[in-house]
Parts: C-alpha cells; sequence; structure tokens
C-alpha cells in the first residue's frame, strides 16, 4: 500500500489529487513549487511504473506546468525527478523567474527556506486548486 514519504508531508502541504499522483505544495514560500507524487508503492524511478502510469504521470506533469506557468507568469518552469534524499519518486516542479533568488542557478541551497503566512498560503492554494480542478483533478 503507497504511503506518503515523512519528509515530503513535513515539507509539503496538500493541493489535491489526480488519478495516478498527489499534488502537494513546497513549504518554501521562495517559489511557487509544486510536488507530484505517483501513489505507487516501491517505485523509485519514471521507468519502473507501468507503460500506463508512465503516459499518466506525464500528462499529469504537463498539466500542471501549463496551469503553474499562467497562474504565476513564469519566465521558465523546471521539472525534475532527483530522489536523492527522498527515495520514493516524486517530481518537483518549481516556477522560476528572471527575478527569483536563485537565477539561472538552481534552487537547492540558494536561499534559505521562507514560510508562507498564513494568508500568502491559502491564497496561493486557491489559486492553484481553482486553474486545476476539473474531472482529472480533486481537491481533498
Amino acid at each position: 500500500m503507497f504511503e506518503l514519504h515523512p519528509r515530503l508531508a513535513e515539507d509539503t502541504v496538500p493541493v489535491g489529487r489526480f488519478p495516478l499522483s498527489l499534488l502537494r505544495l513546497s513549504k518554501d514560500a521562495n517559489y511557487p513549487w509544486c510536488i507530484l507524487i505517483p501513489q505507487r508503492e516501491d517505485v523509485f524511478e519514471i521507468h519502473h511504473l507501468s507503460e500506463d502510469d508512465q503516459q499518466q504521470l506525464m500528462r499529469e506533469s504537463c498539466r500542471l506546468a501549463e496551469v503553474m506557468t499562467s497562474v504565476f507568469d513564469a519566465d521558465k518552469m523546471n521539472v525534475a525527478a532527483l530522489g536523492n534524499q527522498v527515495r520514493p519518486l516524486h517530481l518537483h516542479h518549481i516556477a522560476r523567474f528572471e527575478t527569483d533568488p536563485a537565477w539561472p542557478q538552481p534552487i537547492w541551497g540558494a536561499k534559505p527556506a521562507s514560510q508562507y503566512s498564513p494568508e500568502q498560503l491559502e491564497d496561493r492554494l486557491e489559486h492553484l486548486r481553482a486553474a486545476l480542478v476539473g474531472e482529472d483533478f480533486t481537491v481533498d
């Protein structure tokens, strides 16, 4: 049975779910940063997924990237499946801007994490959910 990795649970808040993946928002307010987490047990790489799940993950990732680009008016979308510290498969989706504190370098380690205020967090979640909601995305 699929269980959310404790580090992902600690570092993110729930946004909703696609047919395959949970969608969570990073608590780091420095960047619009979402994480797609396929709900499959013992899957560590994209190629470990079935072909159908690979295609579904790509659909979900592309939909999320399109929505984030639109909602945040991003200059660039970074999508990565690193898994160096958290092994279960998860895809980072980070909206990047030429004005962000790490541009053009990777965000990891560039700046200490910044916490959302309760109002900022609710606003970010509302915008994402409103743009994503549909027959293939639900809010828990």
